[in-house]
């Protein structure tokens, strides 16, 4: 099986940074697509920004100029690089791997635990 490990969350003032991490660990051969997606409460799960192996990249358009997903293949490792951080950026940020290709087969559609993201002054 494939675990999804994330870090990288906390308590940020409004125009700062934050660095998400999420590793995936398991017989792992490659991931076609890693992502992040984020919740805020009382709101629906939507997607922050995806990654596939081949670099093109998705982002929401609220993000968009502000954060830079990247990923590091031999590691099996994403990052989600969140500048000009804004309150309404607060939410749960999970991250996603989808055709994760392993000894056990094709895997699809694989989430983390969740890192709470909170911007407040």
């Amino acid at each position: 099986q494939v675990q999804l490990v994330e870090s990288g969350g906390g308590l940020v003032q409004p125009g700062g940074s934050l660095r998400l991490s999420c590793a995936a660990s398991g017989s792992i051969f490659s991931i076609r697509r890693m992502g992040w997606y984020r919740q805020a409460p009382g709101k629906q799960r939507e997607l922050v920004a995806a990654l596939t192996r081949s670099g093109t990249t998705n982002y929401t358009d609220s993000v968009k100029g502000r954060s830079t997903i990247s990923r590091d293949n031999a590691k099996n490792t994403e990052y989600l690089q969140m500048n000009s951080l804004k309150p309404k950026d607060t939410a749960v940020y999970y991250c996603n791997t989808d055709r994760i290709r392993t000894t056990q087969g094709m895997l699809y559609n694989y989430w983390g635990q969740g890192t709470q993201v909170t911007v407040s002054s």
